[in-house]
C-alpha cells in the first residue's frame, strides 16, 4: 500500500518541477541572504526581485531559447524600471504608461508561451514598481540591481544546464512516457465487467491531450538542442530512440480500440476480458518502471510473470475457438486475438526500450532515419505578424486591449482604496487574465482558493511558532512548494506562495495578520475585475475556434489514412512523411478535446453544438484509432493485399467522405446529400483468410466512421 505513494514522491523529487523549484529557491534566496551577511538586506531584496521576474520565462525547452529570452527580459526589466521609476511620481503618466504596456506586452502572446512570458515578466517589475517613488539617482541604481539580479539568476540557470545537459531531456521524456501509462490504464477500464463507457471514454480524451501536450515538450527539447539533434553521444541517441519509440508504441495503444460493449455482451461470461485488463495494467506499471529509471540513473524491468499471463491469454483464446458457443462468434474470437497479439508486439517494444539502458547496448546505437527537424515548428518573430493582428478579428489583440483597460481599471481601484500593498489587485489581475474566457475562469478560481487557504495556513503557522530559525525552514519549504507547482498546479502553487509571502514580511517586520486580510481582500478584488472583464469586455469564447479545429481534424485524419493506405496499395514508402501525419493527426485531436473540454466552463449561451461536438470528437478519436490498427497489421503481418481492385474502392469512398466532411464545414451546405456506403463484391474465385477478413472489416469501419463523420457535419453549421 505505501509503494505507490512512496514512488509518486520520489518521482516528483527527481522531476523537472521540483528541480525548477529549487533553482528558482536558491536563485531568489541567495542574493538576499548574501546581502543581508553585510547589513544591505534592502539591495539583496531588489537583487531578489530581478531574478524572480527572469525565472518566470525559464520555462522547460531548449537551452538556446531559455538563455535567450533571459538575456531580452534581463534588458526589458532594466529598460521598464528605469521609465517607471523616473515617471511613477504623476498618477496620470503612470497610468498612461500601465496601459501602454499592457497592451504591448501582452501583444507578446502572438510570439508562443516563451514571448508570453517575457511580457509578463516586465508587467511583473512594473507593477512592483509603481509605488515605489525614489529620486532619480536611486531609480538608476535600483535599476541595476534588478539588472544585476536579473542576469544572476541567468548565469545560475545557464550553469545549472552545462553542468547535467541532457537532464531537462530525460525529465520531460519520462513525464510523456509516464502519461502513456496512464493513458494504458484507462484503456484497461475497458475490459472491466460493468464499466461506465461514458466516463472512461471522456477521461480516454483528456489524457490524450495529456499524451499530447507531454510529446510536445520532449520535441521542443530533444528536437531543438543542437546537441542532441546531431546525435554526437550515445546518450543524445538514446534519448531520440527511446522517444520516437515510444511514439510508435503510443500508436499501438492507440489502436487497440473495439467494440468493447459488443466484446462484454460476448465474453462476460467467461471471464476472459478481466485478465486482458490486468496485463494492460502490469505493461502500463512496465512503462512507469522505464519513466522512473530516465530520472533515477537505474535499469527497468518487465514483469516476469507478464509472459505467464500472456501464455494464459492464448490458452483460454484457443480454448474458446475450440469450444465455440453461441454467445460470441468469429469475428469476436479474431478481436480477442488481435488484441491479445497487439499486448505481445508492446511488451516485446518495451523489452527493446529497456535493452537500451544497458551501457553496451547505448554504445550501439545507431542514428534514427527520420528528419527531425519537421516534426517541430518555429515561430517567426517579425512585425508583420503584429501588424496583421492590430484587428478586432484577431483574439491576441482582443485581450491586449483588454487587460490594458482592466489594469487601468484596477490601478484607478487601487489608488482609491489607498492599500499599503494596492499592487496586489494588478498583480491578481495580470496573473489571472487570459486570452480565453474558460481559461480566465479556471484561474479565478484557483487563485482565489489557493490565496484563502493559504493566508489561513499561514496564520496558524505565524501564531504557533515564534522561532525565528524555525520559521526560516518553513519559508524555504514553502518557497520550494510554491515555485514547484507554479507550471504544474496552480492552485497548490499559490497555496504556498501565500504563507510564504506572510512569513516574509513577518521578517520584515511589517505584520502579518492584517497582511494576510489584505492579501484576501486585494485578489478578491483583482479577481472580481479580471473575471467580469474577459465576459464583458471583448471576450473570445471557444466556439470561435471550432470550425478551424474540426476541419484541422478531419485533414488530418484523412492524410493519415492515405498515408496508410500507401502500405496496402502503392510501392515506395515515406517513413517521415507517415509519422508526420500521425503526429498531426494527434497534435489536432489534442487540441480539439481542449476546445471541447473548455467550452464547458463558458455560459450556456456560447456552448454550441456541444452534443453534435462531443460526437464528432469521438468519431474522430475512433477513425485515428482504426487507421492505427490498419497501419498495425500492415507492419505486423506484412499483408499482401491480393484483391487490389475488390477493396480499392472502399478506400477510395473513404476519402471522398472525409473531402466532402470538409466541404459541407466550409459551405456549410443546407441539403443533406447521400452518398453510398461501399461494400466489396464477392469474389468466388479469391479464398480469404482471418486476417484477410480482418484487414476488410478494418477498411469498412474506417468508411462507416467517416461516413458517420460526414453526415453529422451536414448538421452543424457554423
Amino acid at each position: 500500500m505505501l509503494q505507490k505513494p512512496i514512488r509518486n514522491t520520489q518521482d516528483f523529487l527527481l522531476s523537472n518541477y521540483f528541480a525548477e523549484g529549487l533553482r528558482i529557491t536558491i536563485g531568489v534566496l541567495c542574493p538576499s541572504l548574501i546581502m543581508a551577511h553585510f547589513g544591505m538586506l534592502q539591495y539583496g531584496m531588489t537583487l531578489s526581485l530581478g531574478a524572480l521576474c527572469v525565472s518566470i520565462v525559464d520555462s522547460a525547452g531548449p537551452i538556446q531559447h531559455r538563455r535567450n529570452a533571459m538575456l531580452i527580459t534581463t534588458a526589458l526589466l532594466f529598460i521598464v524600471s528605469i521609465i517607471v521609476g523616473l515617471t511613477n511620481k504623476s498618477e496620470l503618466f503612470t497610468g498612461i504608461l500601465l496601459v501602454v504596456f499592457s497592451f504591448i506586452f501582452s501583444m507578446f502572446f502572438l510570439y508562443g508561451n516563451r514571448a508570453a512570458s517575457i511580457g509578463t515578466s516586465v508587467l511583473l517589475i512594473m507593477i512592483l514598481s509603481i509605488d515605489d517613488i525614489r529620486p532619480w539617482q536611486q531609480v538608476i541604481f535600483y535599476s541595476i540591481l534588478v539588472l544585476v539580479g536579473s542576469a544572476w539568476y541567468t548565469l545560475l540557470s545557464y550553469t545549472i544546464y552545462r553542468i547535467r545537459p541532457y537532464r531537462l531531456a530525460q525529465q520531460t521524456l519520462s513525464d510523456s512516457i509516464h502519461e502513456i501509462s496512464e493513458f494504458l490504464r484507462a484503456k484497461a477500464k475497458f475490459y472491466a465487467e460493468n464499466t461506465d463507457y461514458e466516463k472512461n471514454f471522456s477521461e480516454l480524451l483528456q489524457l490524450q491531450v495529456d499524451v499530447h501536450q507531454k510529446q510536445d515538450e520532449v520535441r521542443e527539447v530533444l528536437f531543438k538542442t543542437r546537441e542532441i539533434v546531431r546525435e554526437s553521444t550515445p546518450q543524445g541517441r538514446f534519448l531520440l530512440i527511446v522517444f520516437t519509440d515510444m511514439v510508435d508504441l503510443f500508436e499501438q495503444v492507440m489502436s487497440t480500440y473495439y467494440n468493447y460493449k459488443q466484446l462484454h455482451e460476448q465474453f462476460d461470461s467467461v471471464g476472459i476480458l478481466s485478465h486482458y485488463q490486468e496485463v494492460i495494467n502490469k505493461i502500463a506499471d512496465s512503462l512507469d518502471d522505464i519513466a522512473f529509471a530516465l530520472k533515477s540513473g537505474g535499469l527497468p524491468t518487465v514483469s516476469d510473470s507478464l509472459e505467464n499471463d500472456l501464455a494464459k491469454l492464448r490458452e483460454e483464446i484457443n480454448g474458446l475457438e475450440q469450444h465455440k458457443s453461441k454467445n460470441y462468434n468469429t469475428l469476436g474470437i479474431i478481436a480477442l486475438k488481435n488484441i491479445e497479439v497487439n499486448i505481445e508486439n508492446i511488451v516485446g517494444r518495451i523489452r527493446t526500450i529497456n535493452k537500451y539502458f544497458n551501457k553496451k547496448e547505448k554504445n550501439k546505437l545507431k542514428s534514427g532515419d527520420v528528419d527531425v527537424g519537421k516534426f517541430v515548428t518555429s515561430q517567426e518573430i517579425n512585425t508583420k505578424i503584429l501588424l496583421n493582428n492590430l484587428t478586432f478579428s484577431s483574439s491576441t489583440f482582443r485581450h491586449s486591449l483588454r487587460v490594458a483597460i482592466v489594469m487601468l481599471i484596477g490601478f484607478i481601484v487601487a489608488k482609491n482604496l489607498e492599500s499599503a500593498h494596492s499592487y496586489w489587485i494588478l498583480l491578481t489581475i495580470l496573473v489571472i487574465s487570459k486570452p480565453g474566457f474558460s481559461l480566465t475562469k479556471e484561474r479565478n478560481y484557483h487563485r482565489i482558493i489557493g490565496t484563502i487557504c493559504g493566508a489561513f495556513l499561514g496564520m496558524i503557522v505565524l501564531h504557533y511558532i515564534h522561532d525565528k530559525n524555525t520559521l526560516f525552514m518553513i519559508l524555504i519549504v514553502f518557497m520550494i512548494g510554491g515555485y514547484s507547482f507554479q507550471r504544474k498546479n496552480y492552485v497548490v502553487s499559490v497555496l504556498f506562495m501565500t504563507p510564504y509571502i506572510l512569513i516574509l514580511f513577518e521578517f520584515l517586520g511589517m505584520g502579518s495578520m492584517s497582511i494576510a486580510k489584505e492579501r484576501i481582500y486585494d485578489t478578491l478584488i483583482g479577481s472580481g475585475i479580471a473575471l467580469l472583464a474577459s465576459y464583458s469586455l471583448f471576450p473570445n469564447w471557444e466556439h470561435e475556434k471550432l470550425k478551424e479545429a474540426m476541419l484541422d481534424t478531419i485533414k488530418s485524419n484523412k492524410l493519415y489514412f492515405e498515408q496508410v493506405i500507401k502500405l496496402y496499395f502503392e510501392e515506395g514508402f515515406d517513413l517521415t512523411n507517415y509519422k508526420l501525419a500521425r503526429k498531426n493527426v494527434y497534435v489536432n485531436a489534442s487540441n480539439l478535446s481542449s476546445l471541447f473540454q473548455r467550452m464547458f466552463s463558458e455560459p450556456k449561451s456560447k456552448q454550441l453544438y456541444m452534443k453534435e461536438l462531443h460526437q464528432f470528437t469521438v468519431l474522430n478519436h475512433l477513425l485515428s484509432s482504426y487507421i492505427a490498427s490498419l497501419s498495425l497489421y500492415i507492419k505486423e503481418h506484412h499483408f499482401v493485399c491480393v484483391y487490389f481492385q475488390e477493396i480499392k474502392p472502399i478506400s477510395d469512398n473513404t476519402i471522398y467522405l472525409l473531402d466532402n466532411s470538409v466541404e459541407n464545414l466550409q459551405k456549410a451546405n443546407t441539403e443533406p446529400s447521400n452518398v453510398p456506403l461501399i461494400r466489396r463484391k464477392n469474389n468466388p474465385e479469391v479464398i480469404l483468410t482471418d486476417t484477410d477478413l480482418v484487414i476488410e472489416e478494418q477498411f469498412d469501419l474506417i468508411q462507416k466512421v467517416s461516413y458517420d463523420i460526414f453526415k453529422l457535419t451536414e448538421k452543424i453549421k457554423i
